[in-house]
């Protein structure tokens, strides 16, 4: 079973602490439209370092995630994909990759009233942290651009300052997710039954269950259903896009892919 020790912990100065609480925020789609994951291959893409058969993969993944949430299958092939992608690039250049982006995707994309939520854990001085499947280095980027207190995210293994294409431990989802905040309340002094959780995801539960507070943000239909049956609160940022987000339910599955192809054709630049 996945442990505390094999999520990577990016840490930022934050204000002083309400003893023995904190928020813990899901990324995608929760604190943000999407997956991040997507927008980083996105930039890779750019970058030269896959194919466009490749980027083709992606862009039909992360419409499915948008579409309809969560689903541990595509999350799998995400990670495999991104694994023998990043086999040899240098932890700096995913770094300095994160950076961009951020202010290039990601920031325009984030929920305003996630980041509402966590900004008022922050003001009256709880910790907030990320617990994301997203690579730790980009899900730092994210937290220190917030101000927020650090994240949890997925560790790759790296040697001689590269990635090797493998994980140190398991992808930081599900279940690790949980096991990873119980060490962080283990090892800050919480008390979980004062502090909160949010996602979007079922997959999320056992995370969500964990702390006295659980919140569901956007969450696909099986979270949807397991709050109302456990009354937990549910907020909904969608609902100015609803009309958009029947349309792209309603269209062909050939006008989707031909809309995200366009997003990497962007990109893609001039082709010999």
């Amino acid at each position: 079973m996945p442990d505390e020790k094999n999520a990577a912990v990016a840490t930022a100065p934050a204000a002083t602490q309400q003893h023995g609480e904190a928020a813990f925020f899901d990324v995608d789609n929760t604190l943000m439209k999407g997956a991040s994951l997507f927008h980083v291959a996105r930039k890779m893409y750019e970058r030269k370092a896959f194919t466009l058969t490749q980027a083709a993969g992606f862009a039909w993944k992360q419409f499915k995630f948008v579409l309809r949430g969560e689903n541990m299958e595509d999350v799998h092939a995400v990670r495999d994909s991104a694994l023998t992608l990043a086999a040899g690039i240098k932890v700096s250049e995913i770094t300095a990759l994160g950076e961009e982006v951020y202010d290039e995707m990601i920031e325009s994309r984030i929920w305003p009233g996630t980041k509402a939520l966590a900004e008022q854990h922050l003001r009256v001085g709880r910790k907030v942290w990320l617990v994301t499947a997203t690579p730790i280095e980009v899900a730092s980027v994210i937290s220190t651009r917030l101000g927020l207190t650090g994240a949890l995210g997925t560790v790759g293994e790296i040697k001689d300052g590269a990635f090797t294409g493998k994980l140190v431990g398991e992808i930081l989802h599900g279940t690790a997710k949980a096991v990873a905040v119980q060490g962080v309340a283990d090892r800050d002094g919480l008390d979980l039954s004062r502090c909160w959780a949010y996602s979007d995801s079922h997959n999320d539960i056992p995370l969500l269950t964990l702390v006295g507070h659980p919140v569901c943000i956007n969450p696909d239909a099986r979270l949807r259903r397991h709050a109302r049956e456990n009354n937990w609160p549910v907020y909904d940022f969608r609902s100015g896009r609803r009309a958009a987000t029947f349309g792209l339910k309603a269209a062909t599955v050939g006008g989707a892919v031909y809309g995200l192809w366009r997003g990497f054709s962007k990109f893609r630049g001039p082709r010999l």
